[in-house]
């Protein structure tokens, strides 16, 4: 790999470098997408932990999602993170949406979230 960043990577350094001034303690929802799938997290910084994740790969929602690369796919993915997120006492967050545009099934995600409870 060369040793310049490509513009992905500069662009996920710099969401993750604003998150970091204005997090003050809270957690941070993580999303990551692929082409097939999308993934989520809740990440504690302060210990380095993910505290609840969820993916379109988990067996319970192969049923109910056809697709896993789809809006669809990230609502499901949006209301599983936000009602694992309250089981585990978490009700506010930041949002990193890394390197991703916020577009699409990130902020289908994002919105999906905010729609069980979950504040950020």
């Amino acid at each position: 790999m060369s040793a310049v960043k490509s513009t992905f990577q500069r662009r996920k350094a710099r969401v993750r470098r604003t998150l970091a001034k204005v997090a003050n303690g809270r957690p941070r929802l993580s999303v990551h997408r692929s082409s097939k799938h999308i993934y989520a997290q809740i990440i504690c910084d302060k210990t380095g932990k993910t505290l609840v994740s969820a993916s379109s790969l988990e067996k319970g929602l192969r049923g109910k999602i056809k697709n896993g690369g789809n809006i669809d796919a990230a609502e499901e993915i949006g209301n599983l993170i936000a009602e694992r997120g309250k089981e585990a006492g978490i009700e506010q967050v930041v949002f990193d949406r890394g390197g991703y545009i916020y577009h699409g099934r990130v902020k289908a995600l994002a919105d999906a979230a905010r729609e069980k409870g979950l504040k950020f």
